[in-house]
């Protein structure tokens, strides 16, 4: 897993931990203001991954489907074509350095 994986995992946790609702429409610019406004208030992604964690404990029964939620709404504001080109790129290189010589 690289840097660019990890960066919709934050994006969920932060979403996760903000006080929007599961129901309601959001717009990108509210997705992107309650995203860092959670990194704000809880200290960074590691404070919105403990909120999140504690739900898991508190109330694992809502925790999933606000997870699933949050997963939806960052994939939709922030399409995952980046990390398509991402592994594109991977395996052109892998291609590459597979047809080059071996150094004896």
């Amino acid at each position: 897993m690289n840097t660019l994986d990890l960066l919709p995992a934050a994006r969920v946790a932060a979403l996760f931990a903000s006080p929007l609702s599961v129901g309601r429409e959001l717009t990108p610019a509210e997705v992107d203001r309650a995203i860092q406004e959670s990194v704000r208030l809880y200290g960074g992604v590691r404070g919105c991954c403990a909120e999140m964690a504690a739900a898991y404990g508190d109330y694992p029964e809502s925790a999933v489907s606000r997870t699933r939620w949050a997963r939806r709404i960052v994939d939709t504001v922030y399409p995952p074509r980046a990390r398509r080109l991402v592994r594109a790129r991977r395996t052109a290189h892998r291609i590459a350095a597979s047809h080059s010589p071996v150094a004896a």
